[in-house]
């Protein structure tokens, strides 16, 4: 049983998840069920139509993500279903390839994301620089605000080809507001605003879109709504075998891409802050493959494509959630709601939902991130956001997150090229002193330089530059326990300086070099041509043996201070006993 567990990661979860499970823990699971399907109802239907499909296909998708994804999934607090970052690049996939295309890359990112959770590479996707992941959560949250902002008004206009064109289009084209549809919005936004601050045991959005519907049916306004909800999970309209176009899979694989890259990283974000606030393992390959097995079971039904939810997740969590019986209680009342309820939900006004999707865009944003890069004045931080959120609103999300990271790496880069310093002194017999040596005077042919920071592509001609004054002395000792890492171009450099001093007739020596860093040295044959006498624990040992070395060679400059030298070679038989 034991051998049987650790091969497979997913018993392994369950076992440990479920041992010294009881009867109260059920109590909690199937409460913390009923509140976080409460919560998920209202976002269900608003993600299925911001996602340019409609409100079932987000019932479906939240269903089949509570159930597959829920009772796969990496944890047992990990709630899954359509999510406002996924509706927001949803919907632009919508309009360029339309819902047959957001089918068949949906089924593509699911093959994408059992591919990473396979080969295990869950924890790579968290390298990404928070000013990177707050960038393009602002520029979805751009995405779903403007995407809502026709069922907001009440009006049609043209599509774009993306947000910031569709933005621009109200500027130069004002529209005439329907002051229907805004009172119906507004209430939702008012309610969800202010419910929370008298109680949030009960959702704001449910409450908000039962009082707008009442409201609109009641006075008999027309204004869209969102119309027939069938009672199945099997939707009429939906993906199957005979019309995935396998000859074009290629057109759709950059938007497949983006699904599985945004899909991967909710998801794996969403899973270290639960795991944050529940104190619980999570499993991020295991994860991964649960998200990718949902997805590529979801378009059969006609849903749109899942990822984790933090909001939901951290309702679950909030609620007493124990194991992912909570997440399959939340499917089952979801399903009841489809079941039981579809007549009457299909009053449910669009604008309603509108209201929804546009607070939820506001509190997408990492306000908390935002403001420290701005209280902080980190600039460079600032710059990574800004383009990130653009390019994210402008472009797909995929190309944003490169652009978002080669900007980082940029800025990363240059911050270490500049952390680099090197600094040179001759030697000074106090020092020596104080580390025991009784050392008055020292050969003043010999200097030292301290080198610190990575000494690369970017730093060597700091480097360079720095030991352009290296000719005035015999001797030299060069520092370097401030190094952590050298690569191909610093080990060039290191040898144009070895190479140079060693033309001279001059002596070199390296003190104080990391493991890693004298490994390096190795591969590249640097430390055959330094000579491994050459390479001292300390700066105090290597001044001693090139003042040795020097006085048996007949130093010029020594020779006026004989006793100095005597002196050394007292200290560096003392280092030997030592």
């Amino acid at each position: 049983m034991r051998s049987l567990l650790a091969h497979i990661p997913l018993l392994t979860l369950l076992h440990r998840e479920f041992t010294g499970y009881s009867r109260a823990s059920l109590q909690r699971d199937i409460l913390a069920g009923l509140t976080v399907g409460a919560v998920a109802l209202p976002l269900a239907l608003a993600f299925g139509v911001a996602s340019g499909a409609d409100a079932p296909a987000g019932m479906v998708t939240a269903i089949l993500a509570g159930l597959i994804i829920g009772g796969l999934g990496g944890s047992g607090f990990q709630i899954s279903g359509p999510t406002g970052a996924m509706s927001a690049i949803l919907i632009v996939i919508a309009g360029r390839y339309g819902i047959e295309g957001v089918w068949v890359a949906t089924l593509l990112a699911g093959v994408l994301l059992m591919l990473l959770g396979l080969f295990r590479l869950g924890r790579y996707i968290a390298f990404i620089p928070s000013p990177v992941i707050a960038g393009f959560t602002s520029g979805i949250a751009l995405i779903i605000a403007v995407g809502q902002l026709d069922n907001l008004l009440g009006v049609t206009t043209p599509p774009a080809e993306n947000t910031l064109l569709k933005l621009f289009h109200y500027v130069i084209h004002p529209v005439i507001p329907d002051w229907h549809a805004l009172t119906l919005a507004g209430i939702v936004i008012v309610t969800m605003l202010l419910l929370p601050r008298f109680t949030k045991a009960i959702p704001g959005s449910l409450v908000g879109i039962i009082l707008a519907s009442l409201v609109g049916v009641a006075l008999g306004w027309q204004v869209p709504i969102i119309g027939d909800i069938p009672q199945t999970i099997l939707l009429e309209h939906r993906l199957s075998w005979a019309n995935i176009p396998w000859t074009h899979l290629n057109d759709l694989l950059a938007p497949a891409v983006s699904i599985a890259a945004l899909g991967a990283i909710e998801s794996l974000l969403c899973g270290s802050v639960g795991a944050t606030m529940s104190g619980k393992p999570f499993d991020s390959n295991q994860e991964l493959l649960a998200q990718g097995v949902g997805n590529l079971i979801i378009p059969f039904f006609g849903g749109v494509p899942a990822t984790a939810a933090i909001a939901r997740t951290s309702v679950a969590i909030k609620s007493g959630a124990v194991t992912r019986i909570t997440s399959l209680v939340h499917a089952v009342l979801l399903l009841l709601s489809a079941l039981l309820l579809a007549p009457i939900i299909r009053y449910i006004p669009l604008a309603a939902l509108a209201g929804v999707l546009l607070v939820t865009a506001w509190r997408m944003n990492e306000w908390e991130s935002i403001h420290f890069f701005i209280n902080a004045r980190l600039r460079h931080a600032m710059i990574g956001f800004i383009v990130t959120m653009l390019a994210t609103a402008a472009l797909d999300l995929t190309q944003a997150i490169l652009i978002g990271l080669a900007i980082s790496a940029v800025i990363y880069l240059r911050q270490s090229a500049t952390s680099t310093r090197v600094s040179s002194a001759p030697v000074k017999p106090q020092l020596l002193q104080a580390q025991g040596m009784p050392i008055d005077v020292v050969c003043p042919g010999i200097h030292v330089y301290y080198v610190t920071g990575p000494i690369f592509f970017g730093s060597v001609t700091t480097l360079l530059e720095a030991f352009e004054g290296a000719s005035d002395y015999q001797s030299l000792v060069i520092s370097m326990r401030g190094v952590p890492l050298v690569d191909a171009m610093g080990i060039q450099a290191l040898r144009q300086i070895v190479e140079e001093q060693h033309a001279r007739g001059g002596d070199l020596c390296f003190s104080a070099v990391q493991p890693d860093v004298l490994e390096m040295f190795r591969r590249t044959g640097l430390f055959e041509l330094v000579g491994a006498q050459k390479f001292f624990w300390s700066s105090a040992q290597a001044i001693v043996d090139l003042h040795e070395r020097r006085l048996v060679a007949g130093c010029p400059r020594c020779a006026a201070h004989a006793d100095g030298c005597t002196m050394l070679q007292m200290a560096r038989e003392q280092l030997n006993r030592g």
